[in-house]
Parts: C-alpha cells; sequence; structure tokens
C-alpha cells in the first residue's frame, strides 16, 4: 500500500456505518487527511497514522483545494499510504473524481472507496425509501452548490418523475422552491428535509414544497442537511404527511 492514495467515504457520520474495505485502509494508513464533516470516532481506527485536518465545509473558511492536491501528492511520493478521508461519499459531491484525476496525471496510484452518502442514510433513517413501486420509479441526487453557479435543468427535474434529493439546499430553499414551482412542480409535492444524517442529533422537518421555506425558517433548519422532495416523503413510520416533526 506503499506509495498510494486512498480516497474514502467515512460515511454520514454514524462510525457503524464505516465499510470494512474503509477500516482496512485506515488501519495501513500512515497519513490521513480529514475532512470537516467525519466523524471523530472514526478515526478510532488509525491511531497510528499522523492527522491532518483539512476541512472544506460551505459557508465557512475551508482548505484551498490546490494545496489540499499537493499535500497527497508529497506524502504519496514519501512513499506514505494515504487516506484522503471525507464526509459520505467521494465520488457523490465529495471531489472524488477530480482528486483521482488530478493524481493519477501525475503518476500516483489511487483507489476509491465507497461511503453511505447522507441522501441515502439520512432518507433511510427517517424512513423514507427513496424508492417505490408504483410511486419512484428512481432517485435523483442533485447540488444546489456549484463552482460556475451554473444553473440545473429545473424543467427535466420537476418532470422526471424521481425523487429528488438535494445537497447543500439549506441556504439556497427559496430558489429551489421558486425553480421547480416555475418547472410545473405540485405545490402539495412533500419535501422532507434532513439535518445531521445518521447522527444521534439528528431532526427532519415534514412540509411541502410551498411552505417548506417558512417552516425550514420555523424549525430553524442548518446545515448540513438534504432535502428529500417526492411522494415518497409522506411514507414514515409513525409520521403523519406534510406534518412538521422532530425525529
Amino acid at each position: 500500500m506503499n506509495a498510494k492514495v486512498w480516497l474514502v467515504g467515512a460515511g454520514p457520520g454514524d462510525p457503524e456505518l464505516l465499510t470494512l474495505k474503509a477500516v482496512r485502509a485506515l488501519r495501513e494508513a500512515d497519513v490521513v487527511l480529514i475532512d470537516d464533516l467525519v466523524n471523530p470516532a472514526v478515526l478510532e481506527h488509525c491511531p497510528q497514522a499522523r492527522m491532518v485536518t483539512v476541512g472544506k465545509r460551505g459557508g465557512c473558511r475551508s482548505t484551498p483545494q490546490d494545496f489540499i492536491h499537493r499535500l497527497m501528492l508529497r506524502y504519496a511520493r514519501q512513499g506514505k499510504c494515504v487516506v484522503r478521508l471525507k464526509g459520505g461519499d467521494p465520488c457523490i459531491f465529495g471531489r472524488g473524481g477530480e482528486e483521482a484525476l488530478w493524481l493519477r496525471d501525475r503518476g500516483i496510484e489511487v483507489e476509491l472507496v465507497n461511503g453511505i452518502t447522507a441522501g441515502l442514510s439520512g432518507a433511510t433513517n427517517c424512513d423514507i425509501p427513496l424508492t417505490l413501486r408504483g410511486i419512484s420509479r428512481g432517485v435523483t441526487l442533485v447540488t444546489a452548490h456549484t463552482q460556475d453557479d451554473s444553473s440545473l435543468n429545473w424543467r427535466a427535474l420537476a418532470e422526471g418523475g424521481t425523487t429528488l434529493v438535494v445537497y447543500m439546499g439549506v441556504a439556497k430553499l427559496g430558489e429551489i422552491r421558486q425553480q421547480l414551482l416555475e418547472a410545473g412542480m405540485a405545490t402539495d409535492m412533500p419535501v422532507a428535509m434532513i439535518e445531521n444524517a445518521s447522527l444521534p442529533e439528528q431532526r427532519e422537518c415534514r412540509s411541502d414544497l410551498s411552505r417548506m421555506e417558512d417552516d425550514a425558517r420555523s424549525f430553524a433548519l442548518k446545515s448540513p442537511a438534504i432535502l428529500v422532495i417526492g411522494r415518497v416523503a409522506t411514507i414514515a413510520k409513525a409520521a403523519k404527511p406534510l406534518a412538521m416533526e422532530s425525529a
């Protein structure tokens, strides 16, 4: 495992959701570069490693991506086993793809290790199935935050017939609501807003598309949070459709 970088998904927060392959990589790591959203309990699997914090969180001061690239390269060229430990899955809005390409272009061996993404875990913890026969034929994962501020194809999302899971959308609830309504999505489309997916402090707010911005404000919804938009968001154990509640 020398001179290699592992891009490892630590999952959404619950340390029990870490994969066995992720644990193996951590146990053999010489250096671990840690994202802000990684649960510190995960680090119990790598007491032998040097820990380097390279936090990236929306709305906060973040470690520059170029610096992270060069840090991974430097340690790898020293013959170290490097683990870049990311919250969720490294290839779902985690920059895993671009990091892998950058390192491979410079001759570094890279292996990607999946982690459970927050959209899946948060919905499951609220007993929301992201797909369900007769109700949702698929699921679409999107981010509300893009590097170039480009716009999503909201009409395609509204008409796609899939459950829509939105990451990094707390600061753009008004825009998401407006764009989906203008694209023709029903005003009563159920929405679940899930904060701190999989952690003991996970909370959920049930609403619908027309009211979600006001309900989120009353609920004091904060990042990190995901939005689940679709008819499946009414399906949950001991949950009333469209009722705001704490889980």
